[in-house]
Parts: structure tokens; sequence; C-alpha cells
């Protein structure tokens, strides 16, 4: 059973490193200088893009989240301290 998910997650890691070496080797077997140069700036572009950082709502929208998480656990922990003990 491991070794035919080993085999899965290589099969999958294959494929997706297949599409990023088959866009670099297109432009590598351009002939003329300005259109080679041309392709492997669009590349960069491309890779660029997908590398963006995700959205900085996102973050603030976690923190957003914790911050409430926090007060949640804050009334609570009143509310336990109120309670007499061994009265």
């Amino acid at each position: 059973m491991d070794s035919t998910l080993l085999k899965f997650a290589l099969l999958a890691l294959a494929i997706s490193v297949a599409p990023a070496a088959a866009l670099e080797q297109n432009c590598r077997f351009i002939q003329a200088k300005p259109d080679r140069e041309a392709c492997y700036k669009r590349q960069e572009e491309e890779l660029a893009a997908k590398r963006k950082p995700a959205a900085p709502t996102d973050e603030s929208k976690t923190f957003e989240t914790l911050r409430q998480m926090r007060q949640g656990d804050d009334a609570v922990y009143r509310s336990i301290n109120n309670i007499c003990r061994g009265c």
C-alpha cells in the first residue's frame, strides 16, 4: 500500500514539473536572439504572476478571527474566576 502511494506521489510530482520544463525548453531552441529573449521575458512574467503572494485581506481576516477568539476566551476566563471554588 505504501509503495503504491509513493508511486502515485512521484507521478503527480513529475506531471506538475513537466509543464514548467517544457516552457523553458521551447525558448531554448529559438534561433533568433530577440525572439528568444522575448520568450524568456514572457516566461519570467508568467512565473512572477503565479508566485504573487496571497492578498493581504486573507491575512487580516485571520488576525481578526484570532482577535475575536481571544476576546471570547477572555470572557470565559473571567466567568470562571467568578465561580466560588470550595466556599
